[in-house]
Parts: C-alpha cells; sequence; structure tokens
C-alpha cells in the first residue's frame, strides 16, 4: 500500500486490540477510499465482511443509510462473552452522544472520530518539517486522502523529502531540530550549500510563529529567534508589565506557540546546560535586564535569566531583614529547583543560608512570644525548654548553630542587614528567656524540683545500665546537640534522651566532676590552695588528673579514651583495647577548646563533627562489644556570633576573687552590680563559704575569654544538659569494617578540595533495591567526609532530593543522578575520602579510591 494507509492502519489496530470493538464516525466521508482499500474493493453488500486489520482477523459493517439496519446486522457478532474484532464504519453521519442508536456498542467498545489531516500531519512529518507540511496542509484547501496518500509516499508532484532533516539526521522531531540550530552554528554551512534556509524558516513561522526574512544571515536569523524564545518566556512568567527594552521583540501570537516558546526553552535548558547559560547571558545583557526596574514579586517561577536568580536572593534577604520570615522561607522554596541555582552550588549555597537565616527569625520570634507569656516555677521553665513535641524552646539553639555553621564555611558571607537582624532576633530572645528563668530559679531557691540533677547521672543511670558500658563526656555539649545526636544515630539503634540540671556555676571542672562517680552522696564546690574544684568524699578534683585518678579509683576495669583516640584506632585495636572493660569513659573537649581559647569562627564549623564523630563513636564502640552508652554533657554554653557589646559587659565584683569567668564570679566579698545575683555555696548545697555572682541574662564580666562563646551562668542554654541512653544492635551481617561498596557511583569527585563547599554526584544504579520492593523504591544513605577515621564533613545541600537536615541522610531513586553539596567542617584535614554510608547499618555503599588533597585558599 503506502506510508498513510499503513499508519491509519495501526491506529485502527491500536483500537481492535484495547476493546476490540470500533465504532469510527467519519462526518465528511474523508476515509472512504482507505475502507475501500482495506475491504478490497468497494461495499458491495449489507452484510458485514472478513477483513484483516495489521493482522487482527475482524469484520467489517458499514452504514448505508439506517442506523437501526447497522444495528440489527451487528448484533450477531457481538452477542457472545467475548466478541469477535469488528470495526463499524459510519461515513457521513455525525456522533450524537446523547442519543446514540449504537450506544451500547459505543460503551463496550471505541467510539473513534479522526481527522484525516491531522493522521496525515503525523505521517508527513515523518519526512518533512512542520513548515513545509503546513504549506501542504492548509487549512482553507480540501486536500483529499488520494492526494495526501501520494505526498507520504513521495510519489510525483508531492514536496521533495526536507533538506532539514537530512542535516540535522540525529535530532528527534521539529523542537529538537531547532534546539540543535540555535545552540550550534557547526551545521549553517550546509544549510547555505543546500538552500534549507527558506526551509528553516517555514519551520520557524510555522512552529513559533515568528516571521524571518530567508535571505539573512544565519548567525543574525539565531539571534533573534533566540531573543525571541528567551524573551517570550520571559515575558510570559512576568506578573507585570515588561521592561521597554522587550517591546522591539515580537510576542508569540497564540497560546499554541506560546507553549511552543516554553518548550524550545525548556528543551535549551535541559539539553544544552552550560551553553544555555552563555546563551541566556548574551541575551540578558542585549536586552539591558540587569539593570531593569521590576518587582522581584512579579518575577515568574521559571529563572530564564541569571538576574532573576539574584534579584529574588536580595528581595529574600529584604524579606528577612524586615522580619518577614515566613514569606521568605515560602520564596526560597519556590526557587529550590529552579536551573540557575541547580548549576551553581556556590549560589545555591546562599540560598540555603538565606532559608537558615529565616528560619532562625522565624524560631526566635515564635520563643520569645512563648516566654512573654510563661509564668510557673523553675520546673515550668525547664519543661518549656526541653520538650521534644515540636513546641521546646531548644529548637532555636539548634537553627542557630546550624546558621552560624552554614555561614561560617561560605566563602561569601550574606548580606549584612538580614544576617544581623536574625542574629539579633535570637540574641533578643535568648536574653529574655535567661532574665526570666534566673528569677524563676532564685525564687526556687536555686533547684528546680523534679528535675534529674548532674550529679545523679552516674548513681541514677550509668550504674543502671547493663556492663560493659560506654560513658561518654562531652565539653561544652548543648541539650538541642543530643537531641540531633539522637536523630544521627541509626535506626536499628535504642535511644532515648532526657535533660539534666547542670551544678553551678557551669564550668568544666565542676560540671565534669559532677558527672563522676561517688556525686550523688557527696559533692561541693570549694577552694583548695588558691585553686577552685570540686570535692567528693575526700577527694578534691580541680582538674582532668584528678578526675581521672578519681574515677579509676571509684571504677573497676575502667578504660578512659580521648574521642579522637578512640576514632583512629583500627577496630582489632579498639576491640583488643576494651576487652573485658566494666565501663569505657569517653572524653571529648573539641568545642569547648575552639570556643574557649578565641576560635569562634572553628568553633561554628566543628559543633557539627562533633555530633557526627559521636555517633560513630558508638558505632565503633558497639562493634567492638559496648552496646550500651551514656552521652552526657559537663555544661552547655552561650554563643553568639559577634563580640558582646559594650553595654552587656559588666565589672567584676573585685572583692577576694578566687576565679573569673566571663559568666561568673566566685569569691568572696565585692559589690553585686545592677543586672547581676549573687548566691552563696550554701544555697547551692554546697558545704562552702564561697559567693557566686552571675549576670542575671546574657551579660558578661569584663574578663578574660572568648566574648562570643561562654559558659558559667545559669541560663537554660548554659545549665540544661542532655543525657542520652543509648544501645546500639550490631547485626550479624555486617561486620566491624565491612564494606558493600559498589553500590553506588559516583561522578564529579574533584581533584582538590579548594572550597569549603563542594559537590559531588552520586547516582544508584537500577535494581539496587531489596528483594521484593519495587524498582522505583528509594534508597536512604549518609553520605560524609572522612580524613583518618574522624568525620571532617557532611552533606550540607542536596539538589533534587529529599535531604534529612537532622539526620544527615538522603534519599537516591534508582538511575536518577543527585548533586550532593558537600561541607568540609574541620579545616586541619590534609586530604579526606569522600564516604556513602548505609544509615541503618553504617555499611559502606561507596568510598572514593583515593585521598583527595585540601588545599583550602588554592
Amino acid at each position: 500500500m503506502h506510508p498513510l494507509h499503513d499508519y491509519v492502519v495501526k491506529q485502527l489496530a491500536d483500537k481492535l486490540k484495547d476493546r476490540r470493538v470500533v465504532v469510527w464516525y467519519d462526518e465528511r466521508g474523508e476515509f472512504r477510499p482507505f475502507v475501500d482499500e482495506v475491504r478490497g474493493g468497494p461495499r458491495a453488500a449489507a452484510e458485514p465482511v472478513a477483513v484483516g486489520v495489521a493482522g487482527i482477523k475482524a469484520s467489517l459493517a458499514e452504514y448505508a443509510g439506517s442506523l437501526f439496519e447497522l444495528r440489527a446486522v451487528v448484533e450477531p457478532l457481538v452477542s457472545g462473552d467475548k466478541p469477535d474484532a469488528l470495526v463499524v464504519y459510519i461515513p457521513g453521519l455525525a456522533h450524537d452522544a446523547k442519543a446514540s442508536v449504537l450506544m451500547e456498542l459505543e460503551k463496550a467498545g471505541r467510539t473513534w472520530k479522526p481527522e484525516l489531516k491531522q493522521l496525515a500531519k503525523n505521517v508527513l512529518l515523518q519526512k518533512y518539517t512542520l513548515g513545509v507540511v503546513d504549506e501542504m496542509l492548509p487549512f482553507d484547501r480540501k486536500v483529499s486522502y488520494e492526494d495526501l496518500a501520494r505526498a507520504a509516499a513521495g510519489n510525483s508532484g508531492a514536496e521533495p523529502p526536507s533538506i532539514l532533516k537530512s542535516i540535522f539526521h540525529d535530532a528527534s522531531g521539529n523542537d529538537g531540530l531547532l534546539t540543535a540550530w540555535l545552540v550550534s552554528d557547526a551545521r549553517d554551512a550546509e544549510i547555505v550549500s543546500k538552500e534549507a534556509t527558506r526551509e528553516l524558516t517555514k519551520l520557524v513561522k510555522a512552529r513559533l510563529g515568528l516571521d524571518l526574512v530567508a535571505d539573512s544571515p544565519l548567525a543574525k536569523l539565531r539571534a533573534i529567534v533566540l531573543r525571541y524564545v528567551l524573551a517570550g518566556e520571559f515575558r510570559l512568567d512576568l506578573s507585570c508589565d515588561p521592561p521597554a527594552s522587550l517591546d522591539s521583540v515580537a510576542k508569540p501570537p497564540t497560546k499554541d506557540e506560546e507553549s511552543a516558546v516554553r518548550e524550545l526553552a525548556r528543551r535549551l535548558r535541559t539539553g544544552h546546560a552550560d551553553t544555555y547559560a552563555a546563551l541566556a547571558d548574551r541575551v540578558e545583557e542585549e536586552l539591558g535586564l540587569k539593570n531593569a526596574k521590576l518587582s522581584p514579586g512579579a518575577l515568574g517561577s521559571i529563572d530564564t535569566f541569571r538576574f532573576e536568580e539574584r534579584a529574588l536572593l536580595r528581595h529574600a534577604g529584604e524579606l528577612v531583614a524586615n522580619c518577614k520570615f515566613e514569606s521568605a522561607l515560602s520564596l526560597v522554596a519556590e526557587r529550590e529547583q529552579s536551573f540557575w541555582l541547580d548549576r551553581d552550588v556556590a549560589r545555591k549555597a546562599q540560598w540555603e543560608a538565606t532559608r537558615r537565616m529565616a528560619e532562625l527569625g522565624d524560631l526566635a520570634v515564635q520563643v520569645k512570644a512563648a516566654v512573654g507569656k510563661t509564668s510557673g516555677d523553675a520546673a515550668t521553665w525547664l519543661d518549656a525548654y526541653v520538650t521534644q513535641s515540636g513546641s521546646g524552646w531548644f529548637r532555636v539553639d539548634q537553627a542557630q548553630r546550624r546558621m552560624e555553621a552554614w555561614v561560617a564555611n561560605l566563602d561569601e558571607e550574606p548580606e549584612e542587614r538580614p544576617l544581623a537582624v536574625v542574629r539579633r532576633a535570637y540574641e533578643d530572645a535568648v536574653h529574655t528567656m535567661a532574665e526570666a528563668f534566673t528569677k524563676a530559679l532564685g525564687k526556687a531557691g536555686w533547684a528546680v524540683p523534679g528535675a534529674l540533677h548532674q550529679t545523679r547521672i552516674w548513681s541514677e543511670v550509668v550504674n543502671d545500665k547493663p556492663k560493659p558500658v560506654a560513658y561518654f563526656l562531652v565539653d561544652a555539649m548543648r541539650f538541642e546537640m543530643g537531641v540531633e545526636l539522637a536523630e544521627r544515630l541509626p535506626k536499628t539503634s535504642e535511644v532515648a534522651v532526657r535533660a539534666a540540671v547542670g551544678a553551678l556555676p557551669s564550668i568544666t571542672p565542676i560540671g565534669m566532676a559532677a558527672l563522676m562517680p561517688g556525686a550523688s552522696a557527696s559533692f561541693s564546690v570549694v577552694e583548695e590552695k588558691d585553686k577552685l574544684g570540686a570535692r567528693i568524699d575526700d577527694a578534691f578534683l580541680p582538674d582532668l588528673a584528678a578526675r581521672k585518678k578519681h574515677a579509676a579509683a571509684r571504677v573497676p576495669k575502667l578504660v578512659d579514651l580521648a574521642l579522637d583516640e578512640l576514632l583512629s584506632l583500627q577496630p582489632s585495636k579498639l576491640a583488643k583495647k576494651v576487652e573485658g572493660a566494666q565501663v569505657v569513659l569517653v572524653r571529648s573537649q573539641e568545642i569547648d577548646h575552639a570556643g574557649e581559647n578565641g576560635f569562634t569562627y572553628q568553633a561554628r564549623q566543628v559543633m557539627d563533627t562533633v555530633i557526627d564523630n559521636l555517633a560513630r563513636a558508638l558505632g565503633k564502640l558497639a562493634r567492638a562489644g559496648i552496646e550500651h552508652a551514656v552521652v552526657s554533657a559537663d555544661h552547655g554554653h552561650l554563643f553568639f556570633a559577634t563580640d558582646r557589646d559594650e553595654s552587656m559587659r559588666t565589672d567584676a565584683p573585685g572583692g577576694n576573687t578566687v576565679e573569673l569567668h566571663r559568666r561568673c564570679w566566685i569569691g568572696r566579698g565585692g559589690a553585686t552590680s545592677a543586672g547581676c545575683v549573687r548566691v552563696s555555696a550554701s544555697q547551692l548545697g554546697y558545704a562552702s563559704d564561697l559567693e557566686l555572682v552571675f549576670p542575671a541574662a546574657t551579660g558578661v564580666f569584663k574578663a578574660g575569654g572568648d566574648l562570643a562563646f561562654h559558659h558559667g551562668g545559669p541560663s537554660l542554654q548554659e545549665m540544661v544538659i542532655p543525657v542520652l541512653t543509648v544501645r546500639t544492635k550490631t547485626r550479624d551481617s555486617v561486620r566491624p569494617g565491612s564494606k558493600q561498596t559498589g553500590t553506588i557511583e559516583a561522578t564529579g569527585l574533584p581533584e582538590a578540595v579548594t572550597n569549603r563547599i563542594f559537590s559531588v554526584t552520586f547516582k544508584l544504579p537500577p535494581m539496587q533495591y531489596s528483594l521484593g520492593a519495587s524498582p522505583d523504591a528509594t534508597t536512604q544513605v549518609r553520605p560524609l567526609l572522612m580524613a583518618a577515621g574522624k568525620q571532617v564533613g557532611a552533606v550540607g545541600m542536596a539538589v533534587d532530593a529529599q535531604f534529612d537536615r537532622a539526620t544527615g541522610t538522603v534519599k537516591l531513586e534508582p538511575n536518577k543522578p543527585v548533586t550532593i553539596a558537600f561541607l568540609l567542617s574541620d579545616e586541619s584535614a590534609a586530604s579526606l575520602r569522600v564516604v556513602v554510608q548505609d544509615p541503618t547499618t553504617d555499611a559502606e555503599l561507596y568510598r572514593s579510591p583515593t585521598d583527595i588533597p585540601v588545599r583550602l585558599g588554592v
């Protein structure tokens, strides 16, 4: 036959396969010649005839003036449970959907009302471009089936086959051809030599509605079409009047052509991202859009031009600066999957910073309002701070830490004004909270009724655990960090988090001593030989050496390890070291060391790293046979990004000073300045004549020590510490150090890490899913940066994937590339490996093949 016949046969066969019965209405009788071809000649009798439709044996019945007669003729063919294949052809009659005589047949089968020109167009587009086909099938000219059959067959008198299609033989369809031409001039010479420019201009007119002068140079035509497409998409997306510079660019005249403009712009971005960026930048420059006076709120959801992203980020910053935090969060959420951000990790990092600023500002406002409505004793305030139902005030500290850690790692800090606004909002909330809690604590006699006190953690928590047990003493870990640690642990772990109230003053020698065995029975803060320390029974504990000696004397078979040492030990050496131990004491001083030594910047970076490394240490100990663990802290901390304002600095009391810290004075006598509170050691339950003076809110004394990171006072952030009880179950199938590498692919690994934020693309290959699971099921993974057994970085953002910031996990879908932006938290690492773990078992799913050197600033 011919291509048009074959195409119509295929369409008819597909419908027969679907429902067995096709009722075909041909109102204009255009398909009579086709039906004659199928039947093998004109209709000769009223009875149905047997025909073949693409290998399907069917009966063909044709309308000849009476639908009732037609129904009677075909009823015997469809009366069985499984009717024979049947085509009921009805030429010259319109379909009456509401009162059709053949309604039962139509409901049981398929009603088909094809248009000859559309089917022919589909066939012709396989040989010709759209502009040529539109000329062959004008709307105002009647074309017969025979004419179209000859054109489709390429017989004499038809248009010659498309030259453009032969030039762009590797392009799919008209849009693919136009896209290939717009992104490259590599085939321009061939277009000119084969005289295909006229066909190209026809195609642009037919698809996009743009008239072009065919004798213009192709470079000029390309520039005109690019401006038309990009300006068209940009204009369609605006919710305000476009800038005057777009007046010289024509508009798509119809809805179909508007859709075509959008589709072509989408193809340029998705198929040729790098080229698109350069082309869009050029058109943006030509149209002067960078300096256009447009309301950022009027910009649409599609980032046609680079300036849109920057204008919207400035707008988001302005929303934050004006305390419109919810609006800023909504704007950031809308832009998370935009073209310009997905291809530029540095820009996406700026948006992430804005989101974190808005989250902190929003929480700070909520918490400050809640504090203003709270009354009651100290226990009420403690409960409001630590509740994990979603409204706990500790969340604002968590949001502040996450924001500050992120900002500290940006190569370019965000705009100063919004950052200053949210920092001030946080400081105001914490100041109000500290002032009110200190008053409530004083009224309660400096005790919190019903709360677990720090001195009882050993006797009531650690001592009750099955042995062997690990006891983690983390210097300066706030309550919120303990909650996050619990969230980071494998799902197979049994974890509980509760709050304890720390001993005053909230400084390391006192808090660490309060965690020691024997503290619940006898604990005082005393001065001995001009040193401040804690006394438990007859033991004076002013420093680490004294505490280690005390613990070793009280706890048989005690093993004492620093966190760094534990993480660096090989599994076999660790197992040998803890073999036979009843208690493994693990000390971490990273947070306090960075903060108290004035390394504010490093303190912001190290906080997240410590949480991750504690989680790793718990897993390593479990695989070494220490499944049970208790994690707690000596104190929390107050942390602000900048030095305390002069108005927040108070003169020290003077008198007989034993020790002076930013947040507490310990001694005898002296003066109590306005805004400070004095309490005797005996009021705190200590057998001592010492006195303590604290700033009543978040102020500091004029003393040595850091002005941004400090502790020692009675704020909730300093006094409330986490107590985690953990049981990490190990699986037989996952041995210490086991690896399941090769299940994840990685591309884009850097030759060297030169920025603290860098990206790697991961892909889960097809069929990497559990038995019985769906082939498209997601897999949850935890990507990490590792160096010498320690975690030195984690995921900061994930492009086009679900990322849980609390657990550090990302969901991967089979065969879908996901770009991960890593955040390097420990700048001391000389080199690192990129690692991907199973968060349930800690098994490695991927490890970069070689060490990647770290060369920041290069």
